[in-house]
């Protein structure tokens, strides 16, 4: 079952969190989604990686032999209208450019008045999304420099999304000591880093990936797409989790190509298209995708890729299953494969979107971990994501 292609999971960003008109050029940058001060941690993580771990055992590989003649036996006796996908789990890596560009920070400028704030003075708040200026609809950071210097510190008319709301605020620029306009505002436009690919449509081209959406890491609000992409990766090491110290998958990916195409970023997942010709071949049978009332307690297995590009079987137990209006804490889940367990300890930041598999089916996908137990983390539905990609058991079967 090493064929399958996926994606393993974090998200660094390229980072744009420049003070407006600041000569400052992007790099890429760690991140944590969630504060150390929880005990949550997401199952996501940017990492460059020196050394190799440790081979898969063979117990595991008979696991996986087993999974595979099942996955090759499901459409037998898939039910009517059921939508079928392909489960996958091998690294690629993310590229995201936001819609607008984003606030992450406000901060002070010094003029010939002394300091002053602009950004904060008209409104600007943290988590805005400044979608144009002057009229202008804006794609990058730069563009918003050069419309500041453009201006020479003329009244500048923002329109800014701040959650359903459409606001428009009137900005006044400051001019700096090195002749430079600013508004003091941090701003972020992009990210870039590793992921994990859940599911995989064969009729559509369709990808479902993390789980969960990109956010940013200051804000913690969901990155706007405008476009993004997916491109090769491989995973090089592994950091092994342990209480109080969340491990981690480590590698990277090949900027030079990209495999496909992202359309939406939400918080149950990321998805895109890959076109014809990037789609994989031999990646295993179509199994169907389990609703709610067909997910159990008990036996399962996931799929993940910690090494390379293989990917492979591991057994979990699904111990609980969540109701409520949480989209992705579904499921509570506990690794009992004592391979794992040996390689990484649990489950590590690198393993978000790994797909669940039970009696067949595709039930969810591996999202977070317990910090205060690598072993147990939780899981989405693999419906919500599902649902939030656009395919449905309908316009599959009508397809």
């Amino acid at each position: 079952y090493r064929a399958l292609w996926g994606i393993f999971a974090r998200l660094a960003r390229v980072d744009q969190r420049i003070l407006i008109l600041a000569d400052m050029k992007r790099a890429f940058l760690h991140k944590v989604n969630l504060s150390p001060a929880t005990t949550l941690i997401r199952g996501d993580r940017m990492y460059d990686a020196k050394t190799n771990p440790r081979g898969r055992r063979p117990a595991a590989f008979f696991l996986a032999i087993l999974l595979a003649l099942s996955l090759s036996l499901a459409p037998a006796w898939a039910a009517e209208g059921e939508k079928q996908v392909i489960p996958l789990g091998r690294a690629v890596g993310i590229k995201l450019f936001s819609s607008g560009v984003l606030v992450v920070d406000l901060s002070a400028v010094t003029g010939e008045s002394g300091e002053k704030s602009p950004a904060k003075s008209c409104g600007l708040k943290e988590g805005d999304v400044i979608v144009s200026a002057a009229g202008s609809e804006l794609r990058s950071t730069e563009q918003l420099q050069e419309l500041l210097q453009q201006g020479a510190g003329e009244t500048l008319e923002l329109q800014v999304r701040r959650g359903g709301q459409l606001l428009t605020m009137q900005a006044e620029p400051v001019l700096c000591g090195d002749g430079v306009w600013r508004l003091g505002a941090w701003i972020r436009d992009s990210m870039a880093g590793i992921g994990t690919v859940t599911f995989y449509d064969p009729q559509t081209g369709v990808f479902a990936a993390l789980g969960h959406g990109i956010t940013d890491v200051d804000t913690g609000k969901l990155m706007p797409l405008s476009r993004g992409s997916v491109m090769a990766a491989s995973v090089k090491a592994v950091k092994r989790g342990a209480s109080g110290s969340p491990g981690e998958l480590r590698g990277d990916f090949d900027l030079t190509r990209d495999l496909g195409s992202l359309y939406a970023n939400t918080e149950c997942g990321i998805f895109g298209v890959l076109p014809e010709e990037n789609r994989p071949e031999a990646v295993g049978e179509a199994i169907p995708v389990a609703r709610r009332t067909e997910v159990r307690t008990g036996k399962a297995v996931i799929l993940a890729n910690c090494r390379g590009d293989e990917v492979c079987a591991y057994e979990i137990e699904i111990e609980k299953l969540y109701g409520g209006s949480a989209p992705t804490r579904n499921l509570l889940l506990r690794v009992t494969d004592p391979a794992l367990i040996a390689l990484t300890g649990g489950i590590v930041q690198g393993m978000s979107g790994s797909p669940i598999v039970q009696d067949g089916k595709l039930v969810g996908a591996v999202t977070h971990v317990l910090l205060d137990d690598p072993q147990r983390g939780y899981g989405i539905l693999a419906e919500n994501m599902l649902s939030a990609s656009g395919m449905t058991a309908q316009s599959a079967a009508s397809a």
